[in-house]
């Protein structure tokens, strides 16, 4: 399937996002430029295919598409660092307010790759810092960036202390534009457990679709039209749910009505 200008997407993405299919390209630099949206409030919604393609055809008309290089969809892997003890995922499972997550982040298709630091700040909003990086595999020489900006975040304690791979995840991801926020809509989501305490295992969400509206504080309008028919952001963190998910041991009460309503059939395999 193409785009007008001849942007391709890719398996089960192409199904998701057909009725954006003829939408007008937006580039990354007009896209960072009027929706970077670094400090933000995110929305996320755990959708069917049906359900995704649905909105997305409610939304076609106002929507603009990220194009890069004639691609439409973009893989992303990001791997999770957490402390010895969980700390990241203790923060999010008892919904204390300051909260952070560190990962490395790779583009799949064009090899760029980010260590990033987002925090919770006040009236739960997100702010996600990053630097350009060089391996997604460890921290590395990024380790005095995400100290710095623990630090900031008023997680001193946190700051010093050593993060390890917890989690990696895996999916595809196509990026709006819409007049009042950009949204993104992510396929194909796997998890695979990297934690020592616990044997290598897997799981995928199947045909599940996660979407991301990203504001600056009010709703939009693709939030209003979630919410007519129905749908109130989940509680997904993509990290905390699917070490929820590979970890039975570990507590999952935020994720626990996601799981039976979403995830009820997802089942971890060895790696």
């Amino acid at each position: 399937m193409t785009g007008p200008t001849g942007g391709p997407t890719h398996g089960p993405a192409a199904a998701v996002t057909a009725p954006v299919a003829g939408a007008p390209a937006v580039g990354l630099d007009e896209l960072t430029a009027r929706a970077g949206l670094m400090t933000r409030t995110d929305r996320k919604y755990v959708l069917t295919a049906d359900e995704a393609r649905g909105l997305l055809a409610a939304l076609a008309p106002a929507a603009r598409v990220l194009e890069i290089d004639d691609e439409r969809d973009f893989g992303y892997e990001s791997t999770y660092f957490d402390t010895v003890s969980l700390a990241a995922f203790r923060q999010a499972a008892t919904r204390r307010r300051r909260r952070f997550k560190v990962r490395t982040r790779r583009y799949v298709d064009t090899g760029a790759c980010f260590v990033e630091v987002k925090t919770r700040a006040a009236r739960g909003v997100t702010v996600k810092e990053r630097l350009p990086h060089d391996d997604d595999a460890s921290l590395g020489a990024g380790r005095g960036f995400v100290a710095d900006r623990l630090a900031a975040a008023d997680l001193p304690d946190l700051a010093a202390a050593p993060l390890v791979p917890t989690l990696r995840t895996r999916y595809r991801r196509t990026t709006l534009l819409l007049p009042d926020a950009r949204m993104t809509v992510d396929t194909g989501l796997v998890w695979t457990l990297l934690d020592d305490a616990a044997p290598t295992a897997q799981a995928a969400a199947g045909d599940l679709v996660v979407v991301e509206t990203k504001t600056g504080s009010a709703p939009s309008a693709a939030d209003r039209l979630l919410w007519r028919a129905g749908h109130r952001p989940d509680r997904i963190s993509k990290y905390a749910t699917g070490l929820a998910v590979l970890r039975p041991d570990l507590p999952d009460a935020p994720w626990r009505r996601l799981r039976r309503r979403h995830l009820a059939d997802v089942v971890p395999c060895p790696a």
